[in-house]
């Protein structure tokens, strides 16, 4: 019953694109907390003591609440990066122009938080737009086709709803498995890596090209002439979805490890 309520309710919410949504953000924020050192965690509690909710997931989704404001409008475009073809190939003055990607964002504002010359309140900005930056680039669809906005403008039928593909990655892969965040963390922290986990180093490019080239090799985009989405395509496609936020938790953690704890100076 829960599950038909929240699929119901994913019915409901309007097509826009947020990147993972604010479930796949916290999750992000609570699996890279608990891979923190005592250093690192105690530096972003120092950072976070103004937020009502100073713990990464609960400023996971801030950079979306802001980037609709006159203030914070100049950010929109850190959001993502858009390619021409699914080839792929990233050339920063077309891609990125004037730095403004998702690519250049995360690097820009990674080195503010580690630069101690900036006030807190410029270190604390820097780091929630990091914690969501990190999350945003692993959604495939945040590194996408520049043709059709990431995905924004492919329609397809949902719950008896049109939506738009990006927006299925943001919100029913996720949601429609585990509507509570808090226990869908609890599913993804204990899974165990591979022999070496995943790549910790930081790589901000590298990190939109993983997700670039999985949408051609993961056939994220169904075919022109079936477009109606269905459990098949969401149960298809949650595993890696899920393997995206685990990565992202794990590198943001390195991240910040990294920034944040003088013991910690280097990326693995």
């Amino acid at each position: 019953m829960l599950l038909r309520a929240a699929v119901f309710a994913l019915a409901c919410l309007p097509a826009v694109a947020l990147g993972w949504g604010d479930a796949g953000h916290r999750i992000v924020g609570e699996l890279a907390e608990r891979q923190l050192t005592p250093g690192a965690r105690a530096a972003v509690a120092a950072l976070l003591i103004d937020e009502a909710d100073p713990t990464l997931a609960g400023v996971a989704k801030w950079a979306d609440d802001v980037r609709g404001s006159e203030a914070y409008g100049y950010s929109r475009p850190w959001h993502y990066v858009n390619f021409d073809s699914l080839d792929c190939e990233y050339l920063p003055e077309r891609h990125c122009p004037n730095g403004d990607c998702i690519v250049a964002a995360i690097a820009r504002q990674a080195a503010v938080l580690g630069d101690y010359g900036y006030s807190r309140q410029q270190r604390a900005e820097a780091l929630k737009f990091v914690v969501h930056f990190v999350g945003d680039v692993h959604q495939p669809m945040h590194a996408g086709l520049r043709a059709d906005r990431g995905g924004n403008n492919t329609l397809v039928d949902f719950r008896q709803r049109q939506w738009n593909l990006h927006a299925i990655w943001d919100f029913a892969i996720l949601n429609s498995h585990q509507p509570d965040w808090r226990i869908h963390v609890e599913e993804l922290a204990p899974r165990p890596w591979g022999e070496d986990g995943p790549p910790t180093d930081f790589a901000p490019l590298a990190w939109a090209l993983e997700s670039c080239r999985a949408i051609r090799a993961r056939a994220i985009y169904p075919p022109e002439d079936q477009r109606l989405i269905g459990r098949d395509y969401l149960e298809r496609h949650r595993p890696f979805a899920e393997l995206r936020l685990r990565q992202a938790g794990a590198r943001l953690a390195a991240l910040l490890n990294a920034t944040l704890d003088p013991g910690r100076p280097d990326f693995d």
